[in-house]
């Protein structure tokens, strides 16, 4: 029994992940460096993050995930199609694990274990401790931050890396803090903690690529942390395309078992 949980818990990360977008691909150039500007205010690092969100209609290429527990370990290479603000496909070798993520559902299935999901958000919040939608895993993806910096005001710290904002009044329940890269004003890192439960889930940018005149993360980092347990996912996008027709194949194959919450 363990031991299926534990795979359970494998595939759950891997359908977040579909979520991840980034870019990696021989036509590439990895964006580094970049000079902080110490006059900015925190409104105008948000005018200019928002201003620099990547703008694509479809993406389709390949994605390294590798996985940790603290138990165990996996690696695995999969397929990637994205249609940006409607579908999110994934698909490992051979088809064994498939999963298609729209904004009203998230599905997937699993042929080793002869089982599928097919329900809402509420699996993919479980497993990060917060709650998700697919707006939220689409910014993940592609740099940009998983809540709206433009509902409330936010103080800045200034590095000599980042702008590092944190909300002039922090929640009791949740926290966030921010860090936004200066060269293209895209995330670097986002945390956010629920001190009451123990929980943080933190999204570190190692790197950024141009693609099409699109700026998109190349490699991602996620940890979430509870107090009993810790769970590290990287991320690393290869031979992305952008723009080009795709379609998302998929069926629930008859007679697997549908996995309950």
């Amino acid at each position: 029994m363990m031991k299926f949980l534990s795979r359970i818990r494998t595939m759950k990360s891997l359908v977040l992940i579909v979520v991840a977008l980034g870019v990696s691909c021989k036509s590439t150039k990895v964006i580094s460096g970049g000079m902080v500007d110490k006059k900015l205010s925190a409104k105008s690092v948000i005018k200019a993050h928002y201003q620099n969100e990547a703008n694509f209609k479809t993406l389709n290429g390949k994605v390294r995930i590798s996985y940790s527990d603290g138990e165990s370990s996996q690696n695995v290479s999969v397929s990637l199609r994205i249609e940006k603000d409607k579908a999110i496909w994934m698909s490992a070798p051979l088809g064994i694990v498939k999963a298609y993520i729209t904004p009203n559902r998230v599905s997937f299935y699993n042929k080793l274990e002869n089982e599928y999901f097919d329900g809402d958000f509420s699996y993919l919040s479980n497993l990060l401790g917060s709650e998700i939608d697919f707006s939220i895993l689409q910014n993940l993806l592609t740099g940009q931050a998983i809540i709206d910096l433009r509902q409330e005001k936010y103080a800045i710290d200034i590095t000599e890396k980042s702008y590092r904002l944190v909300p002039k009044l922090q929640g009791v329940l949740y926290k966030t803090l921010f860090r936004i890269e200066p060269k293209n004003y895209k995330m670097a890192v986002q945390q956010l903690s629920q001190p009451l439960e123990n929980r943080v889930l933190k999204i570190s940018y190692e790197n950024y690529q141009r693609l099409e005149n699109e700026i998109l993360p190349n490699e991602i980092k996620i940890k979430t942390t509870t107090k009993n347990n810790e769970n590290n996912i990287a991320l690393e996008f290869r031979n992305i395309e952008l723009n080009r027709a795709i379609n998302f194949p998929y069926t629930i194959p008859k007679g697997f078992k549908e996995i309950e919450l």
